[in-house]
């Protein structure tokens, strides 16, 4: 198990449009694999690769709340929404990179989504409730945008104030960049 540190907001990479994984190889399935360990011991239920600093368009994601069902992880290599629905839903999200803040975000309640998966085969599925929300809010990561931007300019600048303080606490208290355990997505 590999855990990765997972960027905090602000940070430039987590404003950057992340590039095509061009070749699906070992560093690739590594890369998925360490994510999925960052993101359950996060914990959380996705994650986009500029989090942990490399940008590409991967995310993982597993929406399985229950602990009666076995998980699900899923491993998406350059994912693309094909359809939203026109009806949408808000929905709480919160954010690995951006800990202990949550915001009502609108989105469209279904999305299709083709992506290729960790062997090379092209995937496509229907995404709806929280599945939705999260394939939308790690998307979103690899197009430089995070759910704060859905914000007003007011309720965005005080969250990203206090990430700078708590990323001025965390350096002057030498504490790694880890354990955003009230995070969700």
């Amino acid at each position: 198990m590999s855990i990765r540190p997972i960027l905090l907001h602000p940070d430039p990479r987590l404003k950057t449009v992340a590039k095509p994984v061009a070749v699906i190889d070992e560093a690739v399935r590594r890369l998925a694999k360490d994510m999925l360990d960052t993101m359950y011991d996060a914990p959380g239920i996705g994650l986009a690769a500029p989090q942990v600093g490399v940008l590409s368009r991967l995310i993982v994601m597993d929406c399985v709340k229950d602990d009666q069902e076995p998980p699900r992880p899923l491993v998406l290599v350059n994912p693309e929404i094909l359809w939203r629905s026109e009806e949408t839903a808000p929905y709480e999200e919160g954010c690995l990179s951006i800990p202990e803040h949550f915001a009502d975000v609108v989105r469209p309640r279904e999305v299709e989504v083709k992506w290729t998966d960790l062997d090379g085969h092209d995937q496509q599925e229907r995404f709806a409730g929280l599945w939705a929300v999260c394939v939308q809010h790690e998307i979103d990561h690899l197009n430089g945008k995070l759910f704060i931007d859905y914000l007003g300019p007011i309720k965005r600048g005080v969250i990203t104030r206090k990430m700078e303080k708590l990323k001025r606490d965390l350096a002057r208290d030498g504490h790694p960049q880890k354990g955003h355990e009230a995070a969700r997505l």
